[in-house]
């Protein structure tokens, strides 16, 4: 039940939290913006309020699977390591058997997740990437255009029509390596924020659990939940910020050759604060976010439970 727990749980979560999630791979991937506020203003100018929706349809399609797989995985890796060490699978873990177990559901998360961030990343930033082309479509020595041209105010159309239709084009033009690309910043992403996120979790539900009691109530969940993804998305969010880069970075001339050149060029072009740019953001999105993933994953686990027993 945990594959089914994890699904809901995880569709709940990006019900809330996915406009911040828009505002924060802007920040990330646009030096332009000063802030937070900034690019909030700046999205709904132009934009209005599905500005922030973009790309949303793919994630919430596949967000059960993935939520229910990073979940599963958990679950089941955790049992066997305690069967194996302890004999038993209802035995109680130690934080390493936590760790391992965390760290293998973000590894196999990447493989799910790689080409439904490249469209996600290309549709939120394909705003920006139309705008920064439009000056120089006619260099300053270019010779004006005989035929007409198209009207002030009408812009050719946005690249990507939609979820599919942009894994469809990036497949095209850049080949499988295109919808895996930046993979290896969202494995090292993935891998130390889940490992992170389930061991935090478990040992802040058992402070929080009263004393005769085997579980944390509502309340402790939703304060474990929330500060479990906080401190997930502190430990990502330098690895994330490289992610949306090298995903963003798929159309005309790419300025980065890898992960590392990525990193290097950021810090040196930006100071090392560009690795912790939307950490803010990531963590006031997180909160939220989580406390709900794990209210909902917890509440259908125990109805499973009581239907069953």
């Amino acid at each position: 039940m945990d594959f089914v727990a994890g699904a809901i749980g995880g569709v709940c979560g990006v019900a809330v939290g996915y406009p911040l999630d828009t505002v924060k791979v802007r920040i990330q991937t646009e030096p332009k913006y000063t802030g937070i506020w900034d690019c909030v203003q700046d999205t709904y100018h132009r934009e209005q309020l599905r500005g922030f929706y973009r790309g949303l349809s793919l994630p919430v399609c596949t967000v059960s699977l993935v939520s229910s797989v990073s979940f599963g995985t958990y679950h089941h890796c955790l049992a066997h390591i305690c069967r194996v060490r302890y004999g038993s699978a209802d035995a109680k873990p130690a934080k390493t058997d936590i760790t391992l177990s965390g760290f293998a559901s973000g590894f196999i998360r990447v493989f799910l997740t790689s080409p439904t961030e490249v469209a996600k990343v290309r549709l939120q930033t394909q705003t920006q990437v139309q705008q920064r082309r439009r000056p120089s479509a006619l260099g300053p020595l270019a010779t004006p255009p005989t035929c007409p041209v198209t009207p002030a105010g009408l812009h050719p159309g946005p690249k990507y029509r939609g979820p599919l239709h942009c894994l469809a084009t990036v497949a095209r033009e850049e080949g499988l390596r295109g919808l895996y690309k930046g993979s290896s910043a969202l494995l090292f992403r993935d891998g130390h924020s889940f490992a992170t996120y389930f061991l935090s979790y478990a040992i802040l539900c058992e402070w929080l659990t009263p004393a005769g009691h085997s579980r944390p109530d509502v309340s402790g969940v939703l304060v474990a939940g929330g500060c479990a993804g906080v401190l997930a998305w502190a430990v990502a969010t330098p690895m994330d910020v490289i992610k949306a880069r090298l995903q963003a970075d798929g159309r005309g001339r790419r300025r980065y050759r890898g992960l590392l050149h990525c990193m290097l060029t950021s810090v040196r072009e930006e100071g090392p604060r560009v690795l912790f740019k939307g950490l803010l953001l990531n963590c006031c999105r997180a909160f939220p976010v989580n406390m709900v993933v794990f209210v909902a994953y917890e509440a259908v686990l125990r109805l499973t439970q009581g239907l069953l027993t």
